[in-house]
């Protein structure tokens, strides 16, 4: 009986929180995994990747939200690059699957060796919304609960621009922009306008130090809601040999405005390594301040580079990756 009180104030605020979201955006795009949340990162680098990830939160606990996603990405010519996500993101009673395919064009304005880089990219997602009422039950009638397995389809679309100039780099990328809403929920649930706008930035240094370091900021915006997230994030990496990195994350998030609840601030961790074409990572995320509504997640990314060629001799890791 406890867990399914829990579970189900974790669906209604899902619901009332989290309505905007299609594809999930959390901290899993440090783990050399950009293309998750920017289309425009499709084959952005001297390797195509495959990266699979499983995230569980309120560990321990039966039905507990969870998600797991499959990408991959790779170039199919000197300029266009093709991508693929499937996903499965599990809260409760409710449940989401999805197929995603991006399309990316990359104009390099350098050389070889050089990164001077605008891109552009475009994914298309198809997602299937799922609700299970089986198990709901009310001693008065509801009309509402039908105590069946509910099903609803829908389909939407993301635009991105990403521009690589030697060690720096940029994303912005613009979510969700037709308006469509996740049809279990027109009865007034969710908006028409889903739109989420991604901005990120950041820098690659101390190439020749023992150390290097690549400081990033990313800004998240939802039109509908007026919310403003900013993640501060820090990477640090250690080369041990030629063929075996080290690497820790420390990320922050904050709401900046438009959070009716609490402001929202989260602290997340990474530790990762890349062996060769494999690299393999551990994430910890974790709510803080007066009001903890998520009590710490667990993720593992598994990854490995596929179709690498030649490194450039600047270029953050993401686009220059070991093999």
């Amino acid at each position: 009986m406890f867990r399914k009180i829990i579970l189900l104030v974790t669906f209604f605020f899902f619901l009332n929180t989290y309505s905007q979201e299609t594809f999930p955006v959390y901290t899993d795009y440090l783990s050399d995994n950009v293309f998750l949340i920017h289309p425009s990162a499709a084959g952005i680098g001297n390797c195509g990747k495959i990266r699979l990830t499983a995230r569980q939160q309120l560990f321990g606990l039966e039905d507990a939200p969870s998600l797991q996603t499959l990408s991959i990405h790779s170039r199919i010519s000197e300029k266009m690059a093709l991508g693929g996500i499937l996903f499965n993101d599990e809260n409760g009673f409710h449940s989401q699957k999805g197929i995603v395919g991006s399309y990316a064009y990359h104009l390099n304005f350098g050389n070889e060796f050089a990164l001077n880089q605008l891109s552009f990219g475009i994914s298309f997602m198809f997602v299937q919304n799922l609700v299970d009422q089986r198990f709901f039950s009310s001693r008065i009638t509801d009309p509402v609960i039908s105590q069946i397995v509910e099903s609803e389809s829908y389909y939407n679309a993301d635009f991105s621009l990403a521009y690589h100039y030697f060690d720096a780099f940029s994303y912005f990328t613009v979510k969700n922009i037709l308006l469509s809403t996740r049809g279990l929920y027109d009865s007034g649930y969710e908006s028409l306008n889903l739109r989420r706008y991604l901005l990120t930035l950041g820098y690659y240094l101390g190439r020749d130090w023992d150390f290097q370091f690549e400081p990033t900021i990313m800004g998240q915006f939802i039109e509908q809601t007026g919310e403003l997230f900013v993640d501060f994030n820090l990477k640090v990496y250690k080369e041990i040999k030629n063929d075996f990195q080290l690497w820790a994350v420390i990320s922050y998030r904050q709401s900046i405005e438009g959070n009716e609840l609490e402001s929202l601030k989260q602290i997340t961790p990474i530790v990762g390594f890349n062996y060769k074409r494999f690299m393999l990572s551990y994430t910890y995320t974790n709510q803080i301040g007066d009001v903890v509504l998520n009590y710490g997640s667990h993720q593992f990314t598994l990854g490995v580079n596929i179709f690498c060629k030649k490194q450039r001799s600047t270029g953050c890791p993401n686009v220059n990756s070991l093999f």
